[in-house]
């Protein structure tokens, strides 16, 4: 299922804009296209409805799941035998429906995922999550582009629609969460609900502020890492491409993986410390990297470091969210703190250039990097909050 959610993300977005580029459309209505990408920020404002009504068949979440699944297929089908030169219009609304099909498939997804693991099993889950979204990423990426060459670019999206449409086979046979808690009785209770229960806990705005701020230095270190390594450093496009993008896919998954297995030892709270802690100290080896200058062993050093701590500290933090929702409204509250995670990084990026060129390259890094002081001090602080949540959930069955 992380597979079937990430192979989407791509083919709306980026992958249609190569196709653009490769047709001719001119830069501005390439740019424009990037509005499609919104329904990935704002699903939570239809995740209620996903909430509140169950399907005929197959349950609340692999109905749902089955349904945007379907939709996802004629979608990506349709953006096929579609002209992006000829009716960029049109083209344009299709993407802006896949996309919106394939959020609302994340919405029902991460609720699934939050409703059947059990506590033991979700660092766990969330890692093989990760390892699935990231190798659906570079097929619907990277594969996508090579296919173009040699079959088309409606073929390729034929085959991706083809791909996606094996989604069903899995979702057919993977058991349906038990209810464990009724679902909301009406959309206002659906929409009401969730906030309603989450903000009745202790502590809930300084975990809404932990939400902000535990990924928050990876997200401000990554901003402009493309042009650090490229303008800062001297590496050529390929070198950025081949190493940062393949080698740290690769790291990140292996440190998701790791992290996920660990965590069945070590408990949800020391994980996020320790996993925390791991990435602050990853993003120093960039600052090391900029005072080293031009080195590929470095480069290959810092690239996997990094990527496979963050790797460990997305396992343990898509586990937080998880213990943090009330299965009645966990497509809901999933989407909702998922889409706060991002927040911070989207808030303090634009600040980052300014910074990089007031105070230089290693400098920036060794800034980020203590951006993680805040989020680790709160976790700290929560940590009984924290330790509760699961015995919680342990005492439910869950």
């Amino acid at each position: 299922m992380g597979f079937a959610s990430g192979l989407p993300r791509a083919l709306p977005v980026s992958t249609l804009q190569a196709w653009m580029a490769v047709e001719g459309v001119d830069l501005k209505t390439i740019g424009i296209f990037s509005v499609v990408a919104l329904p990935y920020t704002l699903k939570f404002l239809w995740s209620p409805f996903m909430d509140r009504f169950i399907p005929p068949m197959f349950g609340r979440r692999r109905g749902w799941i089955l349904i945007t699944q379907a939709l996802l297929v004629a979608g990506i089908a349709a953006i096929a035998f579609s002209s992006p030169a000829q009716a960029p219009l049109t083209v344009g609304l299709i993407a802006l429906t896949v996309a919106f099909f394939s959020a609302s498939q994340d919405i029902v997804i991460d609720a699934y995922r939050t409703d059947i693991l059990h506590v033991q099993e979700r660092g766990a889950g969330a890692a093989v999550a990760v390892m699935g979204y990231r190798i659906a990423l570079i097929v619907s990426s990277s594969l996508t582009l090579i296919l173009s060459d040699q079959i088309g670019w409606r073929n390729t999206y034929l085959s991706m629609a083809a791909i996606m449409a094996m989604a069903f086979i899995i979702t057919f046979f993977a058991p349906e969460p038990p209810q464990n808690a009724a679902p909301p009785r009406t959309i206002q209770e659906a929409v009401i609900g969730p906030l309603k229960d989450y903000f009745s806990r202790q502590y809930a705005l300084m975990f809404l502020l932990l939400i902000i701020l535990y990924k928050l230095a990876d997200a401000y270190a990554s901003s402009l890492m493309s042009a650090f390594l490229i303008r800062g450093i001297g590496f050529s496009a390929t070198d950025v491409g081949t190493i940062n993008k393949g080698l740290g896919l690769i790291s990140t998954i292996l440190g998701a993986l790791l992290g996920g297995s660990l965590m069945v030892k070590l408990g949800i709270f020391r994980s996020l410390l320790y996993f925390g802690i791991v990435q602050a100290c990853t993003i120093l080896t960039f600052s090391a990297l900029a005072v080293i200058g031009k080195s590929y062993g470095m480069l290959i050093f810092a690239v996997g470091f990094e990527n496979f701590g963050s790797g460990m500290g997305t396992a343990a933090f898509m586990a937080l969210l998880m213990t943090m929702c009330n299965h009645r409204f966990s497509a809901t509250q999933y989407a909702l703190l998922s889409s706060l995670a991002a927040l911070g990084g989207i808030v303090i990026a634009p600040t980052s250039g300014f910074v990089a060129e007031t105070v230089g390259w290693p400098v920036f890094f060794l800034i980020s990097a203590a951006l993680s002081l805040p989020g680790l001090a709160l976790l700290w602080k929560l940590r009984p909050f924290i330790e509760s949540l699961k015995e919680q959930d342990e005492a439910a069955g869950i």
